[in-house]
């Protein structure tokens, strides 16, 4: 038995289909593309996050890239009284506390039209084309190994001395150090001689004199304390 469809009408309550029911699912409708939407805005924020930083605060790779390359320390650079004047030697460690390798190519002073790095084996010195830093590792110039030739000096030199030298690494570019002259025996840390160890900033900067002589050292393991 079928029953005729019954329509409400009047104020007894909103017919099927009338205005209060379409607003009713307009309003769901908004509700659920809000919902959709911040759910999508959420996951983005979450990739932008993980894109553009590394948990520090700052660039995801940035900071990591710059603490890999060397950061390479000048310790004790000095130069003995020569013995005769026109020829001297010069004497350092490179101390590398970075993650990357570097290498010294490169020297030259004022003091001499030819600066370079030499080797002394079995008594004979023969030319060097650089002297590796290894990374978390030293390169040692020092009295009877790897050093520095100066010849044809310009002036005599004596203890007391300053000379400017230019060191030029294959990564960290060039620095110029002020090196000190020494007395002819005398080595970096011996009492009454100085030590020194300034980091190597790239771009060519000049390492003022942090020094003064007679001033007392103590410092150990720096260029004084290898070679013969």
């Amino acid at each position: 038995m079928r029953y005729p469809r019954l329509t409400r009408r009047g104020s007894g309550g909103p017919a099927a289909g009338g205005p209060n029911v379409r607003t009713a699912r307009l309003r769901s409708r908004r509700t659920a593309a809000l919902v959709a939407g911040g759910a999508i805005a959420a996951t983005a924020g979450i990739g932008l996050v993980s894109c553009g930083s590394d948990g520090s605060g700052g660039p995801g790779l940035s900071g990591t890239a710059a603490e890999a390359g060397p950061k390479l320390t000048i310790v004790d650079p000095y130069i003995p009284q020569p013995a005769k004047d026109g020829i001297a030697a010069g004497y350092l460690v490179v101390r590398n506390d970075g993650d990357t390798p570097d290498r010294l190519v490169a020297v030259s002073s004022p003091l001499a039209p030819s600066a370079a790095l030499h080797e002394t084996v079995d008594n004979t010195m023969a030319h060097l084309d650089g002297i590796e830093i290894p990374a978390h590792g030293r390169g040692v110039l020092a009295r009877g190994a790897a050093h520095i030739m100066f010849t044809d000096t310009a002036s005599p030199l004596r203890k007391g001395d300053i000379v400017d030298v230019t060191l030029t690494f294959e990564k960290s570019g060039s620095v110029t150090v002020r090196v000190p002259v020494l007395g002819m025996a005398d080595r970096p840390g011996d009492p009454g001689t100085p030590t020194t160890a300034v980091p190597v900033v790239p771009g060519g900067d000049t390492v003022p004199n942090t020094w003064t002589p007679g001033s007392a050292g103590g410092v150990a393991g720096h260029a004084g304390g290898h070679g013969g």
